[in-house]
């Protein structure tokens, strides 16, 4: 592993840690992008995350979902634990933590909004960390291709009906319009921008699972994007 890759926990802490220091020294212009927001869904925050999963989303082909027969085991192992398992332990998990535990220490107006963002992030499986482990234990590369398409694509029918059920058994009134403008902005879009991507960068329907030996000298399509893009045959190639 490089530099990066091996200190990546460090990366993060660093982010958080900037982050929060310039939310307190610079109040005011957060303030003001925390209020660019449509139905309660805040549009820099959605912009930002495009950044960060787009380019793990490009690994995505959605023709590897016949390919979930070869590792029924694991994927249903997966599929168990994100949709059975964890959006309902989280949800059980910030009852106990966020409506009790901590509720002393919470603003009481809030509470439910924490407890609404704990259900939104636990209903739904994180692709670009998939892929960045995957990439840092030598995982399978066609094992974690195919358990990511089979995921998406249950993701963008079943978030938004997982999500209402838990926020009803939290009683918390469901925000619909909150709920399908997220399905909407932070999956559906990003995978038909990664989608159509991926087919500018991988001419005649060639996929980042399915590397062959016709690229160009330099090792990449020459309609490829650059070698640092995720679909690129280096990066995407079996090690």
């Amino acid at each position: 592993m490089n530099v990066f890759e091996r200190y990546l926990t460090v990366w993060v802490t660093l982010c958080i840690v900037v982050g929060i220091a310039l939310g307190q020294l610079l109040p005011g212009p957060f303030q003001a992008i925390g209020r660019m927001e449509f139905a309660r869904v805040n549009i820099p925050v959605g912009l930002l995350i495009w950044v960060m999963i787009i380019p793990m989303l490009l690994k995505v082909d959605f023709g590897a979902l016949h390919q979930v027969k070869q590792h029924w085991r694991g994927i249903g192992v997966t599929l168990f634990v994100n949709w059975a398992v964890k959006p309902f332990s989280m949800a059980l998990l910030g009852w106990i933590f966020i409506r009790h535990v901590f509720a002393p220490y919470l603003p009481a107006e809030q509470i439910d909004s924490y407890i609404a963002g704990l259900i939104l992030l636990a209903a739904a499986p994180c692709t670009a960390m998939v892929f960045v482990w995957s990439r840092l234990t030598n995982g399978h590369p066609l094992f974690t291709l195919s358990q990511v398409a089979l995921n998406d694509t249950i993701m963008v029918f079943a978030f938004a009906p997982i999500v209402a059920l838990l926020l009803g058994l939290s009683s918390i009134t469901v925000p619909w319009d909150t709920l399908l403008t997220s399905v909407v902005l932070y999956i559906v879009i990003p995978v038909l921008i990664a989608q159509a991507g991926a087919r500018r960068c991988w001419p005649e329907g060639r996929q980042p699972s399915r590397p062959r030996s016709q690229t160009s000298a330099r090792g990449r399509s020459p309609r490829c994007w650059p070698r640092w893009c995720c679909c690129s045959p280096s990066r995407a190639r079996p090690s």
